[in-house]
């Protein structure tokens, strides 16, 4: 399967992903609605691609201005793919860690917080609680994009605010801002 970079450095550029079975790829539309809606937020940002499945989410901020991402894949093929990927294209600041969401919350020291961060759990097992401490990383002010199915109860916590809510067919995306401290 391919995922096609929209816009920007690599816009154009045609992505490897995994298989279906493991991942589930943000189709370009609802990917390209979100990266217009973000795009001032992107300039020299810190960026955390949590759940990364295919990668795309970070390589398309990559693309569009980003200086930094994280990638968090569990899955080794995908962790491969996305490295692959960061690889063809010259992404010189990118860090691919293969290991799950939480495991890296509860055993990284790098906690210095992001800008953004796509948080794109499996829609089989959206881990609310690993997602709601990954609200802890957002800087002052930062944006997290959660990715979930259906329209239902979705994680809180004191500090950051909802945003906005969008749906894309079953995707809907739930965007959070932290409060300036």
């Amino acid at each position: 399967m391919n995922i096609r970079v929209i816009a920007g450095k690599y816009g154009g550029r045609t992505l490897d992903a995994p298989d279906r079975h493991t991942t589930h790829a943000m189709s370009e539309r609802a990917r390209n609605a979100l990266f217009n809606s973000i795009a001032a937020e992107l300039a020299g940002a810190r960026v955390l691609d949590a759940f990364a499945g295919s990668g795309s989410l970070g390589i398309e901020a990559m693309s569009r201005g980003a200086n930094q991402v994280v990638f968090i894949e569990k899955d080794r093929i995908a962790a491969k793919i996305i490295q692959k990927n960061v690889d063809l294209l010259g992404i010189e600041d990118a860090k691919v860690i293969k290991t799950t969401v939480s495991n890296w919350m509860d055993t990284t020291e790098n906690k210095e917080g992001f800008d953004i961060i796509f948080a794109d759990p499996p829609y089989n097992d959206v881990q609310f609680s690993t997602v709601t401490k990954l609200l802890g990383l957002l800087k002052p002010s930062a944006l997290m994009v959660l990715s979930h199915p259906g329209k239902g109860e979705v994680p809180s916590r004191t500090g950051v605010v909802v945003v906005d809510n969008r749906s894309y067919g079953n995707l809907n995306l739930t965007l959070y801002r932290r409060d300036v401290e």
